[in-house]
């Protein structure tokens, strides 16, 4: 690259030898009008990938952060030598049985993808050595041997037929989310001719393992058809069973846990709708259960010929209610009332087992369990039983493959606690470890500390702050990272990560934290109201206001604390580092939703159109447009210094177009002359808006990442001598 192809003829040169400067991209002012206001966006023109300047640049920043970190390499490979450490490298999970089969998760040491197999249930345990021979084992899918030739690879679904003789299963080689779908023989291991391309998320299969439901996306990578496969026929003679033509709505296909209907979801962010379609009879038209409600939103299970219904309608945090379905026919009236809504916890998820459904909830920055009994089944007339989670910590439903059962599973974990299996008796109410997470390395969660804090926002709210720390650390602050997320109602719940909690954080004195912002859910559905649209400011007011708490109590310093998010979470720490950059030492921005106004205002992007009812539609309604833009985080950067910054972006990524984070770094670096040097872009060029898909390049990624944090917070480059 020379500065006569992109780069400001005004500013300095990447010269890709010894002395690499940060690349500055040639402006090109384009105006962008709404409402009567003008914007000038001076880097518009990255949008472009066919353009061989933006190429170029992506690879210059590439060059410029391997130099500029090079002098963390040392410490960069300490840390993933620890993480390997800490990580039972060679692992199987505990099966989970479905019929006469178990199935589980096995890794195996220097491979980067799992391996997916089955067992008979009444055969012992796997063992997790790959070298012993098991003729018990039979392998599904070797993720390893389909990612051969491909730089990355995402097996996005998998789905077994009624008589678990064959798996459909979906993978994308690119990271752009389409998906190739494909079906095995699991009796020989091979796949069979059928082959589908150009397909989405969301596999089923009906009854009699001859016909499989798939979707496929629009041009903007939309899941909007719902489609019928004929086993041994060829994919042009697939039968379209719907299409949703509203961009807003994205379908899904699924299945009851009776296998008694195949379900088609059409869902919004504030708007659901289901049909039905008998497993036996494939071809029949879907039948509505509710029709659609603007702001209504529900999910559905079977059960016994009734169905059972998570829904929100007249119950902001949503209330389980059970109605009587004849098969064919569409839900009735006088639904009856399992459990109410409160205001204070909202039903987030339901599963269901016989004689029982399972209700996960969220209340108080906590999570729990409701296990309640139905009809005739075991424990009828106990009432619900609660299961809550450890202190700080999170407890959620494991993979309960089997509808006719008498015992269900859930976990529990937090920032210190590694996972840990338990198996609850429905009849009895006993609870059965069965298994938890191994560390290797000497690891014990006595060593270490973890608790609750509540900080003060700027109006009054109280938020909840989840905090790690070592048992020994020094008193007064010390380096702290701070992570949030805060959008679409996804709560950021504690769990344990042996590349965050064991040697390269906490062991080096670094507490780490989960700010529960509003835009999650977990103080309940209220929360994440009070973070979006016209409220999205509290998001970032909050994250502000814990990591002022968290000086303010000694914890840290603005300059020890870092704060790190993804994606949405790029957004919350983008904008709140626009509030205040002298509040923080370090920021890293992982595929960042940055350019967040240019975004909703065009619709050809991907997923636009189905994002205006979280952030609004900028396009047609002034008042949204102007709330976006007081908090987009490339419209604001300020004329001040920023702290140091790491931030991340994907070629592929179709949820984040990877030029918001390029045009995020060119502008940062143009706002003040001290940060031209201190913000650093990585582009992932063969993968998605997930990173690499091996979990060797995922460690490697978040060592550098560590090390980045450490040396930025004064830690890393001491220790590592």
């Amino acid at each position: 690259m020379t500065t006569g192809d992109c780069l400001d003829p005004g500013g300095r040169s990447a010269n890709l030898g010894a002395d690499l400067e940060p690349p500055v991209a040639e402006k090109r002012p384009h105006a962008i009008v709404a409402h009567g206001d003008e914007r000038r966006d001076d880097w518009y023109w990255l949008r472009d990938r066919d353009d061989p300047q933006v190429r170029a640049l992506l690879e210059a920043e590439n060059a410029y952060t391997r130099q500029a970190t090079a002098h963390l390499e040392p410490l960069a490979h300490q840390i993933y030598d620890e993480i390997l450490a800490s990580t039972e490298l060679t692992s199987v999970t505990y099966p989970s049985p479905k019929g006469e089969w178990a199935y589980y998760m096995r890794t195996v040491e220097s491979l980067q993808l799992p391996i997916w197999c089955r067992r008979p249930r009444s055969s012992p345990p796997p063992t997790a050595d790959p070298s012993v021979h098991d003729p018990q084992e039979t392998v599904l899918i070797d993720e390893n041997a389909l990612a051969a030739g491909h730089d990355y690879l995402e097996v996005g679904e998998q789905a077994l037929s009624p008589d678990q003789r064959l798996v459909a299963y979906s993978a994308d080689t690119s990271g752009s989310e389409l998906m190739t779908i494909r079906l095995r023989d699991l009796a020989s291991g091979d796949d069979l001719p059928d082959v589908i391309e150009n397909a989405s998320y969301g596999l089923a299969f009906a009854a009699g393992n001859e016909t499989l439901f798939y979707t496929r996306p629009d041009e903007a990578m939309r899941p909007y058809q719902v489609w019928r496969h004929r086993l041994g026929t060829p994919a042009s003679e697939d039968a379209k069973v719907l299409e949703e033509k509203d961009e807003r709505f994205f379908v899904t296909v699924g299945k009851t846990k009776d296998g008694a209907f195949v379900t088609v979801g059409i869902e919004s962010n504030i708007t659901s709708e289901w049909l039905l379609i008998p497993a036996a009879s494939p071809e029949a038209e879907p039948v509505v259960v509710v029709p659609r409600r603007h702001g209504v939103l529900y999910s559905i299970e079977h059960h016994d010929g009734e169905l059972l219904i998570l829904s929100n309608e007249e119950a902001e945090s949503f209330a389980l209610f059970r109605t009587p379905l004849a098969p064919g026919e569409a839900a009735g009236p006088g639904w009856e009332v399992l459990l109410p809504a409160r205001e204070d916890v909202i039903l987030t998820g339901l599963d269901v087992v016989s004689g029982h459904a399972l209700v996960t909830t969220r209340g108080h920055a906590s999570t729990a369990i409701s296990v309640l009994p139905l009809d005739g089944g075991p424990g009828k007339g106990r009432g619900p039983l609660v299961l809550q989670a450890p202190p700080a910590g999170t407890i959620s439903l494991g993979d309960n493959l089997d509808f006719e059962t008498s015992s269900v599973r859930y976990t529990t974990t937090s920032l210190i606690h590694p996972k840990t299996l338990y198996e609850l008796d429905l009849a009895t109410g006993q609870e059965t470890e069965l298994w938890r997470q191994p560390v290797p390395g000497g690891y014990d969660a006595a060593d270490y500390r973890t608790a609750q804090r509540w900080a003060t926002s700027g109006d009054g709210a109280k938020v909840a702050v989840t905090i790690s720390w070592r048992a020994d650390r020094k008193d007064g602050p010390g380096p702290m990272v701070l992570y949030g997320y805060g959008a679409y109602g996804i709560s950021s719940d504690p769990a344990f990560r042996t590349d965050r909690p064991a040697r390269p954080l906490l062991d080096r004195g670094v507490a780490f934290a989960l700010a529960h912002v509003r835009g999650g859910q977990e103080l309940g559905r209220r929360w994440y109201l009070d973070g979006k649209l016209a409220a999205k400011h509290h998001s970032f007011e909050d994250f502000l206001a814990v990591a002022r708490h968290l000086c303010t109590e000694g914890w840290t310093t603005p300059e020890q604390l870092c704060i790190q998010g993804a994606s949405a979470g790029g957004l919350l720490v983008g904008a709140t580092v626009n509030l205040d950059p002298s509040a923080f030492g370090a920021v890293v921005a992982d595929v960042p939703f940055v350019d967040c106004l240019t975004t909703m205002l065009d619709t050809t992007l991907p997923l636009t159109t189905h994002e205006w009812e979280e952030w609004g539609d900028p396009a047609s309604d002034e008042e949204a447009y102007r709330c976006i833009k007081a908090y987009a985080p490339y419209d604001n950067v300020g004329r001040a210094r920023y702290p140091r910054m790491f931030v991340t972006s994907a070629l592929n990524d179709m949820r984040v177009g990877y030029f918001e984070a390029a045009k995020w770094v060119q502008k940062l670096r143009a706002a003040h002359p001290d940060n031209r040097d201190r913000v650093l872009l990585k582009v992932e060029i063969s993968a998605g808006h997930f990173g690499p898909s091996g979990r060797y390049d995922a460690w490697r990624r978040r060592a550098l990442a560590s090390a980045f944090v450490l040396d930025a917070l004064g830690v890393g480059v001491a220790l590592a001598s």
